[in-house]
């Protein structure tokens, strides 16, 4: 195996460099979706409640119909 090369400083600076905006960019963009996500998690949280209720009173209806029905 060969011996390792010495990396240039001004590589290193620019993978560092790289690297600390990237992790930055990365904040900012989740500070900017989290307050989306949380209101599309709210709003899907009150359909499935409003699903759900619309089911049971469907599930009534039809468990009512059977037992006029026979």
């Amino acid at each position: 195996m060969a011996p390792p090369v010495a990396v240039s400083p001004l590589i290193k600076t620019a993978r560092w460099s790289a690297l600390l905006l990237g992790v930055i960019y990365g904040k900012q963009r989740f500070d900017y979706l989290k307050p989306i996500a949380e209101e599309e998690r709210r709003i899907e949280e009150t359909e499935k409640k409003l699903r759900e209720e619309q089911e049971r009173i469907y599930k009534k209806l039809s468990e009512d119909s059977d037992t006029i029905l026979k």
